[in-house]
Parts: C-alpha cells; structure tokens; sequence
C-alpha cells in the first residue's frame, strides 16, 4: 500500500497512471490472500476474491460490501483487458481504493 500511495504521489503520467494500477493489483491480491489467511486462522473458508470479500463482510471485517465488490470489478477490468480510457476511470478511482485497503489492514491488524 505504501508503494501505492507513493505511485499516487507522483504527477500523472502514462507511465505513472500503469505503475498506480499495477500497484493496485498486487495491493489487491494482498489484501483478498490476507482475508482467506485470517479466515483460516478463524475456521471459516473462502477460495476466490470474492468468496473472500463477501465472508468478511459477514464477519464485520469490512463494512461496505459494494464498495469491495466494486474494487474487485476494477481490479477485474485490469488485471484481464487493458483498454487507454479503463485505465484513466480506474486510475481515478485509486485513492479511494487506497484508503479501503488501509481500513481493511486496520481491522485485521485489530481482529
């Protein structure tokens, strides 16, 4: 997240803009992988970003269940088509996915 933040930090480039989301993305699947581990340790199951998403949702580990889904959505669109103007929408979009991923990383530290 910290590498994140730092990509945001810098002036907007086309360089920088894909640096931020590819950023995202592995700031993502740390966060998804970080949920299924603390899951584990909790006795519950969850396999995709999603399962994921939705059990810690239920478990009150995350209080906006659309906005993570909207997250996944946007990581989704990157990680599998790469399309100029995506890109600019979702790269919008980073700093409000940052702080959820902070929030996330607070709960969990906290659980």
């Amino acid at each position: 997240m910290d590498r994140l933040a730092e990509a945001l930090d810098a002036p907007e480039t086309s360089l920088n803009r894909d640096a931020s989301i590819q950023r995202f993305e592995f700031s993502f699947e740390l966060a998804w992988r970080s949920i299924q581990d603390r899951a584990r340790e909790a006795g519950l199951d969850c396999r995709s970003p999603k399962g994921c998403l939705k059990l810690a949702f239920q478990q009150g580990w995350l209080d906006d269940e659309q906005r993570w889904l909207a997250i996944l959505d946007d990581r989704n669109l990157t990680s599998h088509t790469y399309n100029d103007a995506t890109a600019g929408k979702i790269y919008g979009r980073l700093r409000g996915h940052l702080t959820a991923l902070r929030e996330l990383l607070t709960a969990l530290k906290a659980l």
